[in-house]
């Protein structure tokens, strides 16, 4: 299995930038790809961005692109959210999870989850 701890959220005005981590741990060599989704009260889990651990292709939900950014530092195990222009809608906890096989980026059946962290973003 593999274990992951999301770290970095918080309560930030709407236009302002926050990044959240996703540190791996465990069977860290099977993961294919990380994914963050986030989801607001009373609202199903939403795909926000995704990375390939081999070849570090990124793909990005259409309400995020170009405000938002995914990268991961091999050496740490480590996925990095950043978020940039932030709204009142990106309000949610976002979680980090781990696909083991190849799969479809932005579908929510991944292996492994976070607990998720909470981003809060005031108008």
């Amino acid at each position: 299995q593999v274990q992951l701890v999301e770290s970095g959220g918080g309560l930030v005005q709407a236009g302002g930038s926050l990044i959240v981590s996703c540190a791996a741990s465990g069977r860290t060599l099977s993961i294919w790809a990380t994914g963050w989704f986030r989801q607001a009260p009373g609202k199903e889990r939403e795909f926000v961005a995704g990375i390939r651990w081999s070849g570090a292709k990124t793909y990005y939900a259409d309400s995020v692109k170009g405000r938002f950014t995914i990268s991961r530092d091999n050496a740490k195990n480590t996925v990095y959210l950043q978020m940039n222009s932030l709204k009142p809608e990106d309000t949610g906890v976002y979680y980090c999870a781990a696909r083991r096989e190849m799969g479809v980026i932005t579908e929510v059946n991944y292996d492994d989850w976070g607990q998720g962290t909470q981003v809060t973003v005031s108008s």
